[in-house]
């Protein structure tokens, strides 16, 4: 044929194909997709079922993360204390600040303050003068032990008159009637084996007084926290602020409703109390806010990081469904490419593998959805906590699992048909010859600029992470990583000819026959080799970031702490706290050199990031200056720590006073933990603030802004050589106090957060755990797909000779080579973005226990050989099984 005969011929069958097709056209495609479909579905059922498992897990996965996520937005603490009340009056607990950026609107940043905001106590007039109230408490708490024959507990203490709020009702007895008796519930009663008459010893902030009970109560469901009830007069003598209260327990008048008694009190109170704080009506679930004020600032603290890990899952699970399908179509690539050579159209080829793809992904979305509820329930059950249960409404898991199906179901069919597309858009002719072709050893132009283009913008989201601090720095170092993944699940081919020029010479010679075979192969199938290595990195490297940036500043914090700590001893108390008399008492016992007290509290910084505002919520310490050399060593740098005195000074880390461009003798501008702006001057600069604070404050600048005046732990210097002695003389001194408790002083006395909590530890689970065995199971199903795929080559090696341990040990080395390839290079995509997170957050290398990474590297190792392996171990399907 005539070159010009040939390009007429090609024009008009571009002409036919471009042509819009009638609906016998239409029907005649459907019809033979709807045929080359179930056919594909009964001859690939191995490497279809693989596709189906790892699409099933990542949907289960969406699913489970969708419904952690919005349970955690519906999240409400608890009404216990208030379930009496038909409305609560608290203040405002949220804290704003305004700032323009550059080139934009101003913008509003919001943050919880973590102690609680009083209200002035005028507005307990108000609030009972309010349309349809029938009565407004006042309502105060103040942490008490109480000691008794049985033993000693810690409770709260409360009016009589707040009794009713819960409510309370009397078992026995009758309610306090003088300043020297009390009504304990149920719980402190059994607890310190006291009946009505007997006598008990309450400690508030001073020695222990005794007290008569007077009656017992119990309550309706759980009230909180055990209380023990005095009269309203001593329990505001007791609680040291007259002038406030914590809140306002209201009860309505007989058919009031709830909306009608909010707007009543809306109208009836003022504005603003205390200058610049909202006050607030809650009602209904909102009344469990004025119980524990800083819940809602935990869950604001939870949710940016989960709905980071959220988004990272959500494109781990796309990653691992498109290489999974890719790698399916791929292996029918010689099929496709002989049926269009027989005069299938594109469009039926197209048609035929998303039918294939919908049948199964849609079974493997719709069975994922299902699973998401109890996978999505167990998460949640590991968040949860008693100030923050995470609700999960009828609807909730529905709608979870109906998102979940839906996104995975439409994100498969475009991938498959877009991997198909160099296949069935070729010309018959063409596509004659490619039935036989060998697979393209490097990937397309555009795949390779995007994997560039990802590989670019992870380096520099990891320089962007030495920019900042703290989670800020996290965050990055997490984004650096899931795109330096993507890249290289993009440049897989080019990675794996490099991986071969490396490890293959070795595998050749090491291996004998089977090592020239498995070498050969990997070097003749980079495209394969590069599907083989990417779940791996995946895995790697997103277990050692989430791993490695845990351990780096827990590791900092506690060597800063440690090198911090000057005392040998350490009084522990109650989980209130310990009176102020417990530290002048310790102080005055023999053999104590030093003796400061330790009080915990919280302050929040305005400031801009990248020129947004934003509210950062910092704990901190509060000390005592005259007694802080013999006990703590910030390691001060300028300044002077003696000066640390008064209302109106703090300490500032050295990274912090840099970030902020102050120093001694400058101001700077804080919230206290209950909203107080306060302007401290600059006293000293220290080094150890990632195990210390960031900010170091006096105590008596906490005072008035804390729920108590009482130190979590009193460190003692004791004179050189008597350390024994000097504990005896405490537990002495500190005999009238209950609770209390001398033992040896250890770094987690003084770091500013402890190692971890049942949060952090949910976190590591969720994110290591959860994710991690998806990304393994992401292996297994790749590998296991790529070797399903190789039947015809293995029969090909028997048939030409090769023994059936030769072509084993050459699948044990390929699997070596992908395992040791994939552990590598995962290692390096984690440890560029935790570099640059270690040197900015600690000054240090990043650390990820030994063990640790150990169990990584046999998990993955021992995943990658089950799936290598036991596919190809199945017999004569397998082509290992018999010789051809």
């Amino acid at each position: 044929m005539s070159k010009e005969n040939r390009s007429g011929s090609d024009a008009a069958v571009r002409s036919r194909s471009d042509a819009r097709p009638g609906p016998d056209v239409r029907r005649g495609v459907r019809r033979a997709s709807a045929f080359l479909a179930r056919r594909s579905l009964k001859a690939h059922r191995r490497a279809w079922g693989t596709v189906f498992v790892a699409t099933t897990a990542a949907a289960a996965l969406i699913g489970a993360f969708a419904l952690v996520v919005g349970s955690l937005l519906l999240a409400q603490p608890p009404v216990e204390r208030y379930a009496g009340a038909d409305a609560v009056v608290a203040a405002d607990q949220q804290v704003t600040y305004t700032a323009k950026p550059w080139g934009s609107e101003p913008q509003t940043a919001t943050a919880y303050l973590p102690e609680r905001v009083r209200l002035d106590r005028s507005v307990v007039a108000r609030a009972a003068a309010a349309h349809g109230v029938a009565k407004a408490v006042a309502d105060d708490s103040v942490p008490v032990t109480v000691g008794g024959g049985g033993g000693a507990a810690s409770g709260s203490g409360r009016s009589w008159a707040a009794a009713a709020l819960t409510p309370y009702r009397l078992t026995e007895g009758h309610a306090p009637r003088t300043a020297t008796e009390v009504v304990l519930d149920g719980v402190l009663a059994a607890a310190t084996g006291s009946g009505t008459g007997d006598q008990v010893t309450l400690q508030v902030d001073g020695a222990p007084r005794p007290y008569t009970v007077s009656g017992v109560v119990g309550a309706g469901h759980g009230a909180g926290s055990p209380a023990v009830f005095l009269t309203e007069e001593h329990l505001t003598a007791l609680a040291g602020h007259p002038g406030t209260v914590d809140a306002v327990g209201i009860v309505a008048e007989p058919g009031v409703l709830a909306g009608a008694l909010r707007a009543s009190l809306e109208d009836a109170l003022p504005d603003r109390a205390r200058g610049d704080r909202a006050i607030r009506v809650l009602t209904g679930p909102e009344r469990g806010q004025a119980e524990y004020p800083d819940a809602l600032g935990a869950r604001d603290e939870l949710l940016p990081l989960l709905a980071s890990i959220t988004g990272t899952v959500f494109m781990v699970a796309l990653l691992v469904i498109a290489t999974t399908l890719s790698q399916a179509v791929h292996q029918r690539s010689g099929e496709l490419a002989l049926l269009r050579a027989v005069g299938a159209t594109p469009r039926q080829l197209r048609s035929a593998v998303g039918r294939e793809v919908s049948r199964v992904a849609g079974a493997a979305a719709v069975l994922g959805g299902v699973g998401a509820v109890p996978l999505g329930l167990l998460m949640r059950s590991l968040l949860t906590t008693d100030p923050l249960p995470l609700p999960v409404p009828v609807w909730l898991p529905f709608a979870a699992a109906a998102a979940a199906a839906v996104l995975v179901a439409l994100a498969a069919r475009p991938v498959s048909v877009l991997a198909a597309r160099s296949i069935t858009g070729l010309r018959p002719a063409a596509a004659l010859g490619a039935a036989g072709a060998p697979e393209p050893g490097e990937p397309g132009r555009v795949r390779t600029v995007c994997g560039a283009v990802l590989a670019v913008a992870g380096v520099s989201a990891a320089g962007a992470a030495t920019a900042q601090g703290g989670q800020a720095a996290a965050v990055a170092a997490s984004g650096a990583a899931t795109s330096l993944i993507i890249a290289v699940a993009l440049l897989g081919p080019w990675i794996a000819r490099v991986a071969m020029r490396v490890l293959g010479t070795p595998v050749r010679r090491a291996g004998g026959v089977s090592g020239f075979l498995a070498a050969r192969s990997a070097a003749a199938h980079n495209r394969r080799l590069g599907a083989a290595i990417t779940p791996i990195v995946l895995v790697v490297a997103f277990v050692c970031v989430q791993l490695a940036a845990a351990s780096t500043l827990e590791r900092a914090a506690g060597r800063q702490a440690a090198a911090a700590l000057r005392a040998d001893l350490v009084v522990t108390g109650p989980a209130a706290g310990l009176p102020a008399g417990a530290a002048r008492a310790v102080r005055e016992a023999p053999g104590v050199a030093a003796a400061t007290g330790v009080l915990r509290s919280g302050v929040v910084l305005a400031h801009r990031e990248m020129g947004d505002p934003k509210l950062d919520r910092f704990p901190v310490l509060g000390v005592t200056a005259d007694q802080l050399a013999g006990t703590l060593d910030p390691r001060v740098t300028t300044g002077d720590l003696a000066d640390l005195t008064g209302r109106s000074t703090v300490a500032v880390g050295e990274d912090r006073a840099d970030d902020l461009d102050v120093g001694p003798g400058d101001r700077v501008k804080l919230r206290l933990g209950d909203g107080t702006e306060v302007r401290l001057r600059v006293v000293a600069l220290y080094e150890r603030a990632l195990g210390l604070g960031e900010f170091m404050l006096p105590r008596e600048a906490l005072a008035g802004h804390v729920p108590a005046l009482r130190d979590q732990r009193i460190l003692i210097r004791s004179t050189d050589g008597t350390a024994a002695a000097t504990a005896a003389s405490v537990r002495r001194a500190l005999a009238p106090y209950e609770g209390v408790r001398v033992r040896p002083a250890t770094a987690d006395d003084v770091r500013i957060a402890p190692t971890s909590s049942d949060q952090d530890n949910a976190m590591i689970i969720i994110g290591v755990g959860v994710i991690g065995g998806f990304a393994l199971l992401a292996v297994v199903s790749t590998l296991s797909l790529i070797t399903v795929g190789r039947r015809a080559e293995f029969r090909l090696l028997r048939m030409v000779g090769a023994g059936r341990r030769q072509v084993r040990r050459m699948l044990v080395l390929e699997t070596g080579l992908v395992a040791v390839a994939g552990l590598a290079i995962g290692t390096l995509v984690a440890a560029v973005p935790l570099v640059a997170f270690a040197v900015s957050a600690t000054g240090s290398v990043p650390y990820l226990p030994p063990e640790r990474y150990g169990v990584l590297a046999l998990a993955v190792t021992v995943a990658a050989g089950a799936a290598a392996l036991w596919p190809g171990s199945s017999g004569g399907r397998s082509g290992l099984g018999r010789r051809m």
